[in-house]
């Protein structure tokens, strides 16, 4: 019996991180230049004006535009993205002045409105506009760049330096002891408003190097036992975040002046107000609950 109760508690454990780790492929295959038959009648043009992305206006849910409504706008050239189930996917950038009949969004409201893969596709595509528009021109000699044949890069063919796009890697962590884990407010945010801590990859650092950096700066703890638990793609506006859990080790919390404006401890069950189910810090607070409820969140995985 006891076995068949092990056997369950860690079905039911994977079922949840399942549900909660978007680590599966999605039916999208990314490619560099289109194949040279490709179906632009049933393809998905993902427009952007700026950091908005544009669709039909009243459209719900938002989405990517069909053929025939993306070519009444103007705009730059279209950046193949790759192929979703069949559907081929661009990119472009809306030079339109005018946008009758069209609606603009940005990338955070659409978050949790859009099918999650249509925001991540546009998530990459909105990356890769910005991507175009700050590097056409060479960085090193200011002569024009142009797309390399095979690689998602531009080149300047007057002294071959090479652009490619842009990833920020940044961690996030949920800090823990026994039942209570360390929420805090950003000096940006509003009052009463917790989340987890963050911060971006420094050049030379290992990812779990950043952990311990970013929490003792932020907060002047020191902690133990890392937990790797998934990453999620944050295009605001090119971040890879990656998410861990790790166990407090000692130290008394000290706010960082002008990044944190409060942090405390707080019992899971008792959280005060936090983000909402889409977020990467949302997925680890709810990770953490579910463990404490389960009566295993002291095991760690070393």
């Amino acid at each position: 019996m006891r076995l068949v109760a092990l056997v369950v508690t860690m079905f039911e454990e994977l079922e949840f991180t399942a549900c909660m780790w978007p680590n599966s492929p999605d039916g999208f295959e990314p490619w560099v230049h289109a194949p040279l038959e490709v179906d632009h009648d049933a393809a998905h043009f993902f427009a952007f004006r700026g950091k908005s992305l544009i669709t039909v206006q009243d459209a719900d849910p938002p989405g990517p535009l069909t053929r025939d409504q993306a070519c009444w706008l103007e705009g730059g050239e279209y950046i193949y993205l790759g192929d979703l189930e069949g559907r081929a996917c661009f990119a472009f950038d809306v030079t339109s002045e005018s946008l009758t009949g069209y609606g603009e969004h940005g990338l955070l409201s659409l978050l949790g409105r859009m099918e999650p893969r249509l925001f991540y596709l546009a998530g990459r595509a909105f990356q890769l506009i910005e991507w175009q528009r700050n590097h056409a021109y060479c960085g090193k000699c200011g002569q024009p760049t142009f797309h390399h044949e095979r690689d998602r890069a531009l080149v300047c063919r007057g002294c071959g330096h090479s652009a490619y796009p842009r990833l920020s890697p940044s961690i996030i962590v949920l800090v823990w002891r026994e039942q209570e884990m360390l929420l805090a407010r950003n000096a940006a945010w509003p009052n009463g408003f917790f989340s987890t801590l963050a911060g971006f990859v420094e050049p030379g650092e290992s990812i779990e190097q950043t952990v311990h950096r970013e929490v003792e700066e932020e907060v002047a703890l020191k902690v133990t036992n890392l937990r790797y638990l998934g990453s999620q793609s944050w295009p605001f506006p090119n971040s890879l975040m990656l998410g861990f859990q790790a166990e407090y080790l000692s130290g008394e919390i000290r706010c960082q002046e002008a990044e944190i404006a409060e942090a405390h401890w707080y019992r899971f069950d008792q959280p005060p107000s936090i983000p909402p189910a889409w977020a990467i810090s949302r997925w680890l607070i709810d990770d953490f609950v579910h463990r404490c409820r389960n009566g295993s969140s002291r095991r760690s995985s070393g």
